[in-house]
């Protein structure tokens, strides 16, 4: 190399660079036509319920065992395969698209812009979501390992809907901050790998502790009621469990019970703990502007 020759750096980019680059991320989401988002954003829907898919077949029959932790270890980094194949292969999804709150308050997308993403982005990702469930369905999963797995999911699904509005929203909170650091610190990696790695920890983090994340539920309960309502009575036989072991599992409660206070925590999380929080440390010296 040459004296003249440009420094290759592999050093990932500095958190006002990623600042930087997270707003006109923002503006170019924003500004995507209707199909593109709506079927980038069912891909997502699918790869988060991937993830999902991976996290429950490797956690069967770990519940109450003396190796909680490291179940729930193993549980997040599966999981990780949905936010990487997002990232990586391409996708539009609900939770890290809050950060587009930071082009929001610099006044480059406006309130408007914001919320038709949101909801665009939001619904196909219910739709890749329930595909996903009603292709395990099809493809008669609850039957695997002597109805283990569907087992699994239906537990994990169950406790998800019985638990009181404020510990689902603040779980969503904490959920989200950790989803868009992971995508926050994706934006200043530089290879495949740097992302991959970006990913893995912060996602790991929030399945093995429990935070709600409101697009894999739309995979994990659905799927769960479904499978109530599908297994043939010998598939309850072999996971020794019948219907009513899990009561919570119903239609009302995944929309009223779980959905809409995870939903609204994962906003708090992502938009205000990591886009408003980053936007303030590092673009406010540029100006504000909220236009509606």
């Amino acid at each position: 190399m040459s004296n003249n020759d440009p420094m290759i750096s592999i050093d990932a980019f500095p958190p006002a660079q990623i600042a930087e680059k997270a707003e006109n991320v923002g503006v170019t989401k924003a500004n995507l036509d209707f199909w593109t988002l709506f079927v980038l954003a069912i891909l997502a829907g699918a790869f988060i319920a991937l993830g999902a898919v991976f996290s429950t077949t490797v956690t069967a029959g770990a519940e109450g065992n003396v190796y909680f932790g490291l179940g729930r270890l193993l549980g997040g980094l599966t999981f990780s395969l949905g936010l990487i194949l997002v990232v990586l292969a391409g996708a539009e999804l609900f939770t890290g698209n809050n950060l587009i709150v930071m082009a929001c308050v610099s006044g480059r997308v406006t309130v408007r812009q914001l919320l038709r993403n949101w909801i665009i982005v939001y619904l196909g990702n219910f739709v890749g979501a329930i595909a996903t469930v009603y292709i395990m369905l099809l493809c008669r999963r609850y039957m695997f390992g002597k109805g283990i797995i569907w087992l699994n999911a239906m537990t994990i699904s169950n406790a998800k809907c019985g638990k009181p509005f404020i510990d689902l929203f603040m779980l969503g909170v904490m959920c989200n901050a950790l989803v868009c650091l992971a995508v926050w610190l994706c934006m200043g990696a530089r290879s495949t790998t740097d992302k991959i790695l970006s990913i893995v920890f912060p996602i790991t983090a929030f399945v093995a502790c429990g935070f709600e994340h409101s697009i894999a539920n739309m995979y994990y309960i659905p799927g769960a009621i479904l499978a109530k309502q599908w297994m043939p009575p010998e598939a309850w036989q072999m996971a020794g469990k019948v219907a009513a072991d899990f009561p919570n599992l119903t239609w009302y409660n995944f929309f009223f019970v779980n959905i809409i206070p995870v939903t609204l925590g994962n906003i708090v999380g992502g938009s205000l703990l990591v886009g408003f929080v980053y936007w303030f440390a590092y673009r406010r010296k540029h100006g504000w502007e909220i236009r509606f």
